[in-house]
């Protein structure tokens, strides 16, 4: 079994709303991010390229000797603006994960935080993301929670981001990730059927050449986390290794979330 540290970026932006600060890592130190990881000598990988290894399609051995996985959920402009141009100067690949119901506009979805103007990358802006070797992913149309959903409401958010990608940069979108990290077998069960090749959870662990293709675990990277601090999480000090099952805490705290939803709905 290889460990595989797989790293979730938000934002990589100097401006955030207190209630946002937290996923919004100064381009300063995602540069010194960046450093940190070519001088330990990881060797950055896309999703598709772990996927492959777990489903067969590719040769764990053939993976580099100390893989690392870089991604970016949301699809903010700021990917293109702070993020890419460091990513370039290392040679190093990413996984931009795109809310398609907000391209070109600002994420509605962070109304509560302050944030709903913060800009997305317009779909010009995508198409030249793509050109430049970063592989898309899909995180649904509008942004929620989708084990919340009933499985109509799911499939529809699943299928029309993954859609609305192809339309529109004429590629395959071969990833998903579950925004909020929130997914269940019902919720992984339609992520299957819309013919993803693979896709990914949060879960603060370390992930494998044995986790769950459709679950993959990934590590929180977020404003405060220093460069000392990344060693650590690469090398997976701390961490729980995926796989693994979850606590009783965690589940039981899923199913009080999702009745409460279901309580929500049915009160309409």
């Amino acid at each position: 079994m290889i460990t595989v540290p797989i790293l979730l970026y938000h934002a990589v932006s100097a401006e955030a709303t207190a209630a946002f600060r937290r996923w919004a890592v100064h381009p300063q130190r995602f540069g010194e991010h960046l450093a940190v990881l070519a001088e330990s000598g990881y060797q950055p990988i896309t999703v598709s390229r772990l996927a492959a290894a777990l489903s067969g399609g590719e040769p764990a051995a053939t993976l580099p000797p100390r893989p690392v996985v870089l991604t970016f959920d949301d699809g903010f402009a700021d990917f293109a603006s702070a993020a890419l141009p460091r990513l370039e100067q290392h040679g190093f690949p990413s996984t931009l994960y795109v809310t398609t119901g907000y391209v070109g506009r600002g994420a509605g979805w962070l109304a509560a935080e302050g944030e709903d103007r913060r800009p997305l990358l317009t779909w010009p802006q995508l198409a030249e993301v793509a050109s430049r070797g970063v592989e898309i992913g899909a995180h649904s149309h509008t942004h929620p929670r989708l084990d919340e959903l009933p499985t109509r409401e799911v499939r529809e958010e699943v299928l029309r981001s993954r859609r609305t990608l192809e339309d529109h940069l004429q590629q395959p979108v071969p990833s998903f990730a579950y925004p909020h990290g929130y997914h269940g077998p019902r919720v992984r069960r339609v992520v299957v059927e819309a013919g993803f090749d693979s896709a990914v959870a949060v879960k603060h662990a370390m992930s494998s050449t044995e986790d769950d293709r459709f679950a993959l675990a990934r590590i929180i990277v977020d404003a405060d986390t220093g460069t000392s601090r990344l060693s650590h999480l690469v090398r997976g000090e701390g961490l729980r290794q995926a796989p693994y099952r979850p606590q009783l805490r965690t589940t039981v705290w899923r199913v009080a979330r999702r009745g409460r939803a279901g309580l929500t709905r049915g009160a309409r």
